[in-house]
């Protein structure tokens, strides 16, 4: 089975966080770390208010911090891009048969956006939300606990994700995993292919074997 993430693998997106987290802080006279964005990226979004308390110690609840992030990243996701050669990758593997899922840290309305926008639905049997199962995707458990969820082993599936941390715990899972270049993480290459089992520039690479 193959397993997609969201953000930076099928669709654009790690800037729109880079452009909410610079605009929330810099209102608060706070600086972006590198090791602040490397923390939230590839976190849920209750869990990075948390952390964002914490790490800025900031006087506000997880609850308005996220509030505060959701003003405008609706219509950002609408109008994220996608990836190149990921919809036509998806088409392909739709035209072979492939059963197919989606297991995302993205907040499950943003995302909706994003596939709705993209048209993308159709393509996936299911969507495995991280924040509704309460664990991150740097946490293995949340790939045994999605592949359960879909009914086959982690060993029956193949996950296509950005994030070095992320591929590193389904690897740990039990799954196969192809990292997926975005230049958000542009400095951590190395350590993303260290992760996975097979490294993409992009998905263009895929459509031209």
């Amino acid at each position: 089975m193959l397993l997609f993430d969201l953000d930076g693998t099928l669709i654009d997106s790690n800037g729109i966080w880079t452009d909410i987290d610079m605009r929330f802080l810099s209102r608060r006279g706070l600086e972006v770390t590198q090791e602040y964005l490397y923390a939230v990226s590839p976190s849920i979004v209750p869990l990075a208010a948390v952390f964002t308390r914490d790490y800025y110690h900031l006087d506000m609840t997880p609850e308005a911090i996220v509030a505060e992030w959701m003003e405008g990243a609706l219509e950002a996701y609408r109008r994220a891009p996608m990836k190149p050669g990921a919809l036509a990758f998806l088409e392909r593997c739709r035209d072979r048969g492939e059963d197919m899922a989606l297991v995302t840290a993205c907040d499950p309305g943003l995302c909706r956006a994003a596939l709705e926008r993209h048209g993308l639905s159709p393509f996936f049997r299911a969507v495995v939300y991280a924040q509704e199962l309460g664990l991150e995707k740097r946490n293995p458990a949340l790939f045994r606990r999605a592949a359960q969820a879909l009914g086959v082993s982690p060993s029956q599936c193949v996950l296509y994700e950005d994030a070095p941390a992320n591929c590193a715990a389904a690897r740990a899972a039990g799954m196969e995993t192809v990292g997926v270049y975005d230049a958000f993480y542009h400095d951590l290459q190395d350590e993303l292919r260290q992760s996975c089992d097979r490294w993409i520039g992009s998905f263009t690479e895929l459509l031209d074997a």
